[in-house]
């Protein structure tokens, strides 16, 4: 077995949405830097270029590109073509969800929250395939994005971006078959269960939520960002060649697990003597 096995030496992916050192994003950057791939970041804002470069160094290829801006989709492009002649990789790790109107029963989602859920979230990844599809290597070229482990799963702190996140799920499908008509191109999801990161922490309620979660999965032990990580590098490289149009969970077995003995008889009270 050759000591590169993930063949992503030399390669070259955009890694999109790094928003600090806790970012789901920054922990692929890092994954994929240490077995050898060169990674240019989009990011959002001025403020978040900086970021990346105090974190990856002043040297970093850095875009700013806002997914609410189609004109700043067509220019990353631009952008990009400057850095690289051909991407082998584009990792969408991009979501937002203005819960500013504070928790509310899901039949009262504002609609102008859902509609900028949609498309940063979402229409974001269809907008930013479209825009670089002459950049993405034909024959070898890999999409990956960030959803979530289950989108049936109806958590009332979550609201309305569990349906935002099965918007993304099944555009995956959508976009490997529509790509599929002119290249190889792969599109899947990785699905993680809940990760300690800086934008889980403005989801109302999380944190209880993160620590049931941690005692649902088997081991007991919640599920770490660089498992994730290693997960979209591995779809990523060509040895995940046959794996297109799908959605692989990480969530270090949680969803087999709700019915776990503790759980159900948490709250029971203490035997007495």
């Amino acid at each position: 077995m050759p000591a590169d096995f993930l063949d992503l030496t030399g390669r070259d992916v955009l890694v999109m949405g790094v928003a600090n050192r806790k970012s789901v994003a920054w922990h692929v950057a890092q994954v994929l830097t240490s077995a050898g791939a060169r990674v240019i970041y989009a990011v959002r804002s001025d403020e978040r270029a900086e970021t990346v470069r105090t974190l990856a160094g002043s040297d970093a290829a850095v875009i700013c590109c806002d997914v609410e801006r189609p004109e700043e989709i067509e220019r990353l492009a631009e952008e990009v073509s400057r850095v690289t002649s051909q991407l082998h990789g584009i990792v969408h790790s991009i979501a937002f969800a203005d819960y500013s109107a504070g928790w509310l029963p899901f039949h009262e989602t504002p609609r102008p929250a859902f509609l900028q859920a949609i498309d940063v979230s979402c229409f974001s990844l269809v907008a930013v395939s479209n825009a670089l599809r002459e950049l993405i290597d034909p024959d070898h070229g890999s999409v990956v994005s960030i959803s979530i482990s289950t989108t049936r799963m109806a958590a009332e702190n979550y609201g309305f971006m569990a349906p935002v996140k099965a918007a993304l799920d099944s555009s995956i499908c959508f976009l490997a078959k529509s790509f599929s008509t002119f290249s190889r191109v792969r599109f899947n999801a990785v699905c993680p269960g809940l990760l300690k990161t800086s934008a889980s922490a403005g989801i109302p309620g999380y944190v209880d939520s993160y620590l049931y979660a941690e005692q649902a999965t088997l081991r007991k032990q919640a599920l770490q960002t660089e498992e994730v990580a290693s997960t979209v590098a591995f779809l990523l490289s060509p040895r995940a060649s046959g794996i297109n149009a799908q959605g692989v969970v990480v969530d270090a077995g949680m969803a087999v697990n709700y019915f776990d003995n503790a759980l159900v008889h948490r709250d029971d009270p203490e035997p007495t003597s």
